[in-house]
């Protein structure tokens, strides 16, 4: 069954309007409600949010709806994703909601559902509460919002836990943070500083509309500028709803996932740590992670799975084989020995940890990472028929692999947040993917219309 309204991350959409509007919020909250009341007797939700300025008056209408079937929610106002997940694992809540559109513009906003185990909702649940939140829309609910009051203590229990996952201290460490307006404005830049760090916070002073702009995990420029202007160690970048980080090197060389993956697999694995339930140790990654990093970890004898992209999906694998590490290319990594999603702070301490304990420095770390020549193409699209319904672009996809055979890949796909089509092509020669990738996207926009983004 198709989803209409859950996407790779939750609902997502242009704040106001459908499906972020409010009789649609109201009933997504009273779909939710009903779904736990049916299973618990007593019952509360934690909504956190990031800065949009949005984010109140939605979570609100949640609350709203939750509060008409009987489940009380309680606000845990501005705070990370994975925040999110950890307060509703560990405390009395049947679920936790986060009103956030990661690294989107401000404009747009989502709401993202987790259950009690903090795991993101299977599709079989976000398919019985979708089916439920359009009954509810048909039949014409009044939408009513609930005032709420944050309750600052969710957040600081969350900030304790990072803190207590690190060894050692963070002394002489010069770092600066890029926060990106977001929800780790203030908790990162103290996390770190808690641990003996000396932080300088650059995109730290959201004021409901900078979100992510020009700042964060998608535009590392400035963060750039700033570590080899101050001299800093290290600097790593936040997204909106800070479940993701990247980082750039004292010497201002950017550190993506895949890097982070290899360093952090490699430290995992010498330690005994990395092993999933068959014994073998295994790091899972999604289609768009470079062939440069199946290779890498290949030589240090451990093996790389691949899934879909989206973090809720590599979960999935993780889970279904025990592993402990997975992420993406885009800086989502989940280290499961300590989370059931992805987040950006508890990487950049797993990242801050090795690099102390190595007495290396983040460059010399990610040496061993050769990447291969990549391009992404993103073709906005009216509309997206299947792939192998697209002769020309099944053409041109079958063009592109009998070119590269074993040594590079060829992925397209659909975005799952956005109308675009994904073009993605690997090889040893940047002129050959150059070339290639052009040749699917046209394919794509003669089949589908739309144009480059």
């Amino acid at each position: 069954m198709k989803r209409e309204l859950f996407g790779t991350d939750g609902i997502r959409g242009v704040a106001g309007q459908y499906p972020l509007n409010p009789q649609t919020v109201f009933a997504v909250g009273a779909a939710l409600g009903r779904w736990i009341s049916e299973r618990r007797a007593e019952a509360e939700v934690v909504i956190g949010m990031d800065t949009r300025e949005s984010g109140p008056w939605i979570a609100e209408y949640v609350a709203g709806g939750l509060e008409s079937n009987g489940v009380r929610a309680r606000s845990a106002g501005l705070i990370t994703t994975p925040g999110i997940a950890y307060v509703a694992r560990t405390g009395p809540f049947a679920a936790g909601v986060m009103i956030s559109a990661s690294h989107n513009p401000y404009q747009d906003n989502g709401i993202k559902v987790l259950d009690h185990s903090g795991f993101k909702l299977p599709d079989e649940q976000e398919h019985a509460l979708e089916r439920e939140i359009f009954a509810l829309l048909e039949r014409g609910v009044e939408a009513k919002p609930l005032s709420l009051a944050p309750d600052e203590s969710l957040d600081r229990q969350y900030v304790d836990y990072l803190a207590s996952t690190f060894d050692g201290r963070l002394d002489g460490m010069r770092m600066i943070v890029d926060a990106a307006n977001g929800s780790a404005s203030y908790i990162g830049p103290e996390l770190f500083q808690r641990l003996g760090a000396s932080v300088e916070a650059i995109a730290s002073s959201p004021d409901g509309r900078n979100i992510n702009l020009n700042c964060g995990s998608l535009h590392l420029d400035h963060l750039r500028q700033a570590v080899l202007r101050a001299g800093a160690d290290i600097g790593v970048a936040l997204d909106g709803d800070a479940d993701r980080a990247l980082f750039v090197s004292h010497a201002g060389q950017v550190v993506d996932g895949d890097a982070v993956m290899l360093i952090t697999g490699v430290a995992l694995h010498a330690e005994g740590r990395l092993a999933g339930s068959d014994g073998r140790p295994v790091v899972v990654a999604t289609v768009m992670s470079n062939l440069g990093l199946e290779r890498a970890l290949a030589a240090h004898g451990i093996e790389m799975a691949r899934t879909p992209v989206g973090d809720k999906y590599v979960l999935e694998e993780m889970e279904r084989r025990g592993a402990k590490l997975g992420g993406e290319q885009s800086g989502h990594i989940i280290f499961r020995d300590w989370a059931t999603t992805g987040d950006g702070l508890l990487t950049a301490l797993r990242v801050l940890e090795i690099v102390q304990k190595s007495g290396k420095m983040l460059d010399e770390l990610a040496a061993s990472l050769v990447v291969y020549p990549q391009m992404l193409v993103n073709v906005r699209v009216k509309q997206k028929l299947p792939l192998d319904q697209l002769p020309r672009v099944q053409e041109a996809i079958r063009e592109a692999e009998r070119a590269f055979g074993d040594s590079g890949r060829v992925v397209v796909r659909f975005s799952g947040t956005e109308p675009l089509a994904r073009v993605m092509i690997e090889g040893p020669e940047l002129g050959d993917v150059e070339r290639m990738a052009r040749r699917i996207a046209d394919a794509i926009r003669q089949e589908l219309g739309g144009g480059e983004r």
